[in-house]
């Protein structure tokens, strides 16, 4: 059985869609989830899907082995990162290489970066006037949004919509293809 474990600081509807996604599956197990945000809508959803939940400090992830001891020792194929909006250490890293995965809400190398997040990025794409937007599913390395790409998927971004109307149409795209994409990457390990 192969065994995921994910990352969220946020509201958790990408963590929630990836574990309904493989919920019935009896080849992989969404084993864990690890956030650092204690307010974290991602924990209700955790606990709805009975999934255990890590929490974790700042001190914690920069400054000790102990994230990446509980993922080796709880036998990890993929690290999923899933709205997480830390930069993960190269102790991490390098410790699950090529076994770790994010998501961005742009069209990477475009918006990507420190700050470049959520409804950031959806601003930034109107405000430049751009013509589509979309998602990058990529591997993760020691920088915000720079591991080789897997996967994207676009979308028509037009005149009048709104950064709100651009994060509903790329929220769809992740809903559609990021848990498809986990799980023919666990089908090629």
């Amino acid at each position: 059985m192969k065994r995921i474990a994910i990352f969220a600081s946020g509201s958790g509807s990408n963590a929630e869609n990836i574990c309904e996604y493989f919920a019935h599956r009896e080849d992989v197990d969404v084993s864990l989830i690890f956030t650092n945000n204690p307010m974290a809508g991602v924990i209700k959803r955790a606990l709805k899907s009975q999934i255990p939940v890590v929490f974790f400090d700042r001190k914690t992830f920069y400054h000790t082995g102990k994230i990446p001891q509980i993922l080796q020792n709880e036998g990890i194929d993929l690290v999923v990162l899933a709205g997480f909006m830390m930069l993960v250490p190269p102790v991490l890293v390098e410790a699950f290489p090529n076994k770790m995965i994010n998501i961005h809400p742009a069209l990477l190398p475009k918006y990507g970066g420190k700050g470049m997040y959520g409804h950031f990025v959806h601003e930034a794409v109107v405000n430049a006037g751009e013509t589509e937007s979309g998602i990058t599913i990529h591997y993760v390395n020691e920088h915000y949004d720079e591991g080789d790409i897997i996967f994207q998927a676009s979308c028509e971004v037009t005149p009048g919509d709104s950064p709100d109307d651009v994060a509903r149409k790329v929220h769809t795209l992740e809903y559609a293809h990021y848990p498809r994409v986990i799980d023919e990457i666990l089908n090629r390990q």
